[in-house]
């Protein structure tokens, strides 16, 4: 409950929330937040490990009907893993311009946090960080990144979620369900990554663009030209 109320907060104010200002959120006495957490700084790592976290995204994966059609399937997809994403990157820039470097977050994540993104071999590449430098190293205090296994496995769990939502339809894949998520995953962490605002031209696909391009490919069927 703490967590959830501090979030919001933590991705407008950064480290510079109170928890004075957390405690009337959460609906609690201030001293509530000290006998659940020894310090501020415990309350922010535990922000960061709830917004790198894959838990309530895989959930929202899971709740997309398997009855649907595969495109809607998909946007869904797309909307669910764009929700995560901006909440992670929200949450852990705010942190960061703000001068907190304690942060151990685990799951999905580079450097304190930042998501990776599938290479072109299906494997993840770390980013750079979305204010445009690189992602920050590890600080003095004691900041680091998590575990390069940690990340593995949500990546993982990321695609295997999104292999369920592609097996109704296996039969009608040329490639298999598992290479098809893979590259449904890149294309999408690739439209996340590209900063705004860019020239039109150069404007990331829009999730129904994304998802044409995956399923049907950009050439016009025979005949059509």
């Amino acid at each position: 409950m703490i967590v959830a109320a501090a979030l919001p907060l933590v991705a407008e104010y950064g480290a510079a929330v109170t928890t004075s200002r957390i405690a009337r959120a959460a609906g609690i006495g201030e001293g509530t937040i000290f006998r659940a957490f020894k310090d501020k700084d415990e309350l922010l790592d535990a922000c960061v490990a709830e917004a790198v976290g894959t838990d309530h995204v895989l959930r929202e994966l899971a709740s997309i009907s398997l009855d649907e059609p595969l495109a809607a399937r998909l946007a869904e997809a797309a909307e669910a893993l764009r929700a995560h994403m901006e909440r992670m990157g929200t949450v852990v820039g705010a942190l960061h311009a703000s001068g907190h470097r304690r942060g151990r977050g685990i799951g999905l994540g580079s450097r304190d946090g930042e998501a990776p993104l599938p290479d072109s071999r299906g494997g993840e590449a770390a980013p750079p960080d979305r204010r445009g430098g690189e992602a920050p190293p590890p600080d003095s205090q004691g900041g680091e990144a998590p575990p390069p296994d940690s990340r593995a496995q949500s990546v993982t769990a990321l695609r295997n979620a999104v292999i369920e939502l592609l097996e109704p339809d296996r039969a009608a894949f040329r490639l298999s369900p598992e290479k098809v998520a893979a590259a449904f995953l890149a294309l999408l962490f690739t439209r996340l990554q590209t900063p705004a605002p860019v020239p039109e031209a150069d404007a990331p696909l829009t999730p129904d663009e994304l998802i044409a391009v995956l399923l049907h490919g950009t050439l016009n069927a025979p005949g059509s030209a």
